[in-house]
């Protein structure tokens, strides 16, 4: 991987240490005990509690891919049944606990990961960042596994607003980038499209949207469409790099893939994450590019309906 930019690596690693939250069983346990109804009631109160009990606009605008009929089915009825605070813990807790099941040592390796991390998250700018801004704000957990995946989170959704930023920049949709994403065939077109709660007619109309302005075509991304991918991920690479180089020194930003490497490939080993989801990170551990059971935890079947 030395071939990639600095903040693309970084992020391979930090994002399977972030993802642990969307599929480790102990984490979902978790919201569940809480009383968040189904899986995606879940996910979009322990990823949105950050911001506090807000409204469902604010989670459509941010999270920017998802339709607004799932968020709407989730928030703000999911205050109802637990706090923001509550979750907040739940979710550092569950995502801690399930880190160190999965990698033996871990805790050994925080203590070390965790100081260089923390000044990158520190360094990051907040301006036009909104998930990110209301996770540095959250601070660092005493728990040193618990610290790691706060850093690891913080830093992931820095990338996050940023990519956002480009999309917007660039007048796509999050349901348009969902189709180049299909289109460069990263992942199934049905999986996507049920996992991200869009409706047949909804997901028809952005690909046609795309053929009409040439991006995509009957076989895939054509040369403007590869052309605008590539401009995007390398947007949003640079975008990303802030953190990192305002906060660590070239030492550091050196010695952190070294650290976190073997966590990465531990996580992907271990069975909890799925070898192809949504967030996109590619397997470091030379799985053969099957889709697991991952699809089973993300249906939109899963029951998610308010108590009377």
């Amino acid at each position: 991987m030395t071939d990639l930019h600095p903040a693309r690596r970084l992020w391979n690693y930090l994002e399977p240490i972030h993802s642990v939250t969307y599929f480790a069983p102990g984490c979902t346990t978790a919201m569940a005990d809480l009383g968040l109804k189904g899986f995606w009631m879940g996910y979009f109160a322990s990823r949105g509690a950050p911001f506090g009990a807000v409204g469902p606009a604010v989670i459509e605008a941010t999270f920017y891919n998802f339709a607004p009929g799932v968020v709407r089915r989730a928030i703000p009825d999911a205050w109802r049944f637990a706090t923001n605070e509550a979750i907040l813990t739940a979710r550092a807790e569950s995502a801690a606990a399930a880190l160190r099941a999965a990698v033996p040592g871990i805790e050994q390796e925080a203590a070390r990961i965790v100081p260089l991390l923390e000044p990158a998250v520190r360094a990051g700018r907040l301006d036009g960042r909104p998930i990110f801004a209301v996770n540095q704000a959250l601070g660092r957990p005493a728990d040193p596994v618990a610290a790691l995946w706060q850093c690891a989170t913080s830093l992931r959704e820095h990338r996050g607003d940023g990519h956002v930023a480009a999309l917007v920049a660039t007048d796509v949709s999050g349901i348009e980038a969902h189709q180049l994403v299909v289109a460069g065939g990263r992942i199934n077109d049905e999986l996507l499209r049920s996992v991200r709660g869009w409706t047949t007619d909804e997901w028809v109309a952005a690909k046609d949207r795309l053929l009409g302005q040439g991006l995509i075509d009957d076989s895939g991304l054509t040369t403007l469409g590869r052309d605008l991918v590539d401009g995007l991920e390398s947007v949003t690479d640079d975008l990303a790099t802030q953190p990192y180089r305002d906060g660590l020194t070239e030492a550091g930003m050196d010695l952190l893939p070294t650290l976190l490497r073997p966590i990465s490939r531990a996580l992907t080993a271990s069975g909890i994450l799925p070898i192809t989801s949504p967030t996109g990170v590619p397997s470091d551990a030379g799985h053969d590019g099957r889709i697991l059971a991952g699809d089973r935890i993300l249906s939109l079947s899963d029951p998610q309906e308010s108590s009377p």
